[in-house]
């Protein structure tokens, strides 16, 4: 039986547990200081109370420790860490393999995708320096996935969805050389996502004011099977900065997406923790923070269409057309729209167009039928598509019917000498649990009404548990039963939940290390590099804007360079390769 896991991002605390109530197998949050998103830091009490939840579920917590480690900062690195595994972390998401030389942290280590794993020899490096797990870079084909899971005996974790950096992850040094705040430090400034000219060698300019850098999202929610099939047993979902409501959309879109295909085949997948989720609203990936959708180079073959040049944030959905503009006073106005498909708008709704700098928005003050009233806003014109981006009834319907997350319990009583009640509870991971009451009651008159009573008031919720009465065996005269009252009754269903809670969660067993070697010679440990090229991608721009000599038949262009605030970056083509790289001039 392989075992499937969704990964889920925790900017916070309150953030992971939404995303464990939505499915999440696991998720990963970062601690104090050291993770690869310098604003996502959480204090050690914050992930015990992280940690303490998600086990209710046999769900793990992973921590980041994914940033180029100084020297200096190895003995603190090492406190943290300590103080995170007595916290009840279940893994570390490392990037620096001096980790792998100290034996007191005895949790697994996974190497990060920062470690920049796109080949099968990267991949063994890591697993000989003591890794039970390796996070494969984003920009795989499909056979180079299947190939390195083929050929290691540790885990593989692939990302599925959410915000992609144009680069290889870990090497990129633009954020660094344009403000001196580094992407390998947790402080990318995302230059990527920045307006920038296409210029040739004579300083013609050929694209003016795009993000010619800025990728779509990744979207592999319909090739999960595929990538189960591959050996992926973790399904990363990107994004530990963002907000809740985009934690539990997203989350429970790939939960269902898994449970789809475990149900398919019942005896080769299972998750690797327990629960089932209810309740809450229908997830939609299109009505939360995204830039349109993109599945990269997954099937192996380039295709334009990775870039989101016009919209580097999220546009939302696409709701119409504006038909009308009418002046309404000094600084508001009323849009007229034809709108799409069955699209109703909302008060407060946020709306997006792609305007002359990037994306345009603005809220809807009211909104009525087809009609928007709002601020003025000068880019808006007849013909131009409309985009919503904060659906405010879905952001509402979110936070008002949260999902729920119960673990079944099954109960069999016995009933036998003078009312002595032995109860029988067995969890679906596992637990067995027999607790003994004594009901000091006469009998009850009508067995079958006792029987339902029984059966009403037990077979409910306590705490994270779902009960559901099995048998009942009296095996006292007649078979008769005791008369309990429904407030009895829930006592010992609630004291059951109770006395469960103490019992540890039998989990679904992950790989470990069995040999941590430290530093291969090759491995990452630690040590800074050079700034050029200052990005390495699989992405072309060339390619993108239809200009590519090999694949697409266009006429040389010479020298190409990107112009942003006075500094020029120079592009290089690897055609043999299929890569662009981005120096410093």
């Amino acid at each position: 039986m392989t075992g499937l896991e969704l990964l889920s991002p925790a900017r916070n605390a309150d953030i992971g547990i939404a995303a464990i109530d939505c499915g999440a197998d696991a998720v990963y949050i970062a601690g104090p200081q050291f993770g690869a998103r310098k604003d996502a830091g959480n204090s050690i009490e914050d992930i015990a109370r992280l940690c303490g939840y998600a086990h209710k579920f046999g769900a793990r917590v992973f921590v980041t420790v994914n940033i180029l480690l100084r020297d200096n900062e190895l003995e603190e690195v090492h406190r943290q860490m300590l103080a995170e595994q007595e916290a009840g972390v279940d893994a570390f998401i490392i990037r620096d393999t001096r980790i792998c030389g100290w034996s007191d942290i005895r949790v697994p280590l996974h190497a990060s995708t920062q470690c920049a794993i796109r080949d099968l020899e990267t991949a063994r490096l890591y697993e000989q320096a003591g890794c039970s797990r390796i996070v494969l870079e984003r920009e795989l084909p499909l056979p180079v996935i299947r190939e390195i899971c083929e050929g290691v005996s540790c885990e593989v974790e692939a990302f599925v969805h959410g915000a992609l950096c144009v680069c290889y992850s870990g090497e990129c040094r633009l954020s660094e050389w344009i403000d001196g705040r580094s992407a390998d430090r947790g402080e990318c400034i995302q230059a990527c996502r920045s307006m920038y000219d296409l210029a040739d060698a004579s300083g013609k300019v050929l694209v003016r004011n795009k993000a010619l850098l800025s990728l779509k999202d990744l979207n592999l929610h319909d090739r999960i099977g595929e990538l189960a099939e591959a050996g992926i047993c973790s399904f990363k979902i990107e994004g530990r900065l963002k907000n809740a409501s985009y934690v539990r959309n997203i989350t429970r879109y790939y939960s269902e997406a898994l449970d789809v295909l475990v149900a398919s085949a019942p005896d080769k997948y299972c998750r690797t923790s327990f629960g089932k989720v209810s309740g809450g609203v229908a997830p939609d990936p299109g009505k939360t923070f995204n830039r349109g959708y993109t599945e990269l180079y997954f099937d192996g073959i380039r295709s334009r269409g990775w870039a989101g040049m016009d919209a580097p944030k999220s546009m939302g959905e696409f709701i119409g057309t504006v038909t009308g503009i009418r002046k309404t006073g000094r600084d508001s106005i009323e849009l007229s729209l034809r709108l799409a498909g069955d699209t109703r708008l909302r008060n407060g709704d946020g709306f997006a167009f792609p305007g002359k700098n990037g994306v345009v928005g603005f809220r809807g003050d009211k909104c009525e039928d087809n009609r928007i009233l709002c601020k003025d806003i000068p880019q808006l014109h007849k013909g131009l598509s409309l985009y919503r981006n904060i659906d405010t009834a879905f952001e509402k319907a979110l936070e008002a019917k949260p999902a729920q997350r119960h673990i079944a319990v099954s109960l069999d009583l016995m009933i036998h000498g003078e009312w002595n009640i032995d109860i029988t509870a067995r969890t679906e991971d596992g637990r067995e649990l027999l607790s003994p009451f004594k009901a000091d009651l006469e009998k009850a008159e009508n067995r079958e009404r006792a029987e339902a009573m029984l059966r009403e008031q037990l077979c409910k919720r306590s705490g994270h548990y779902i009960f559901t009465l099995g048998s009942i065996d009296a095996r006292t005269k007649g078979g008769e039963l005791p008369l309990l009252s429904a407030s009895t009754i829930n006592s010992i269903r609630r004291l059951i939940a109770s006395d469960l809670d103490v019992l540890p969660v039998k989990y679904r067993p992950m790989l470990n290390a069995v040999s941590r070697a430290g530093i291969t010679d090759k491995a990452l440990a630690g040590k800074p590099v050079g700034m050029n090229p200052l990005m390495r991608t699989k992405y072309c721009i060339r390619f993108e804007l239809g200009m590519c000599p090999v694949h697409q038949g266009a006429k040389e262009s010479g020298p190409l360079f990107l112009l942003n605030n006075g500094r020029r970056i120079a592009l290089h083509f690897d055609c043999k390769a299929c890569e662009m790289t981005l120096a410093a001039e």
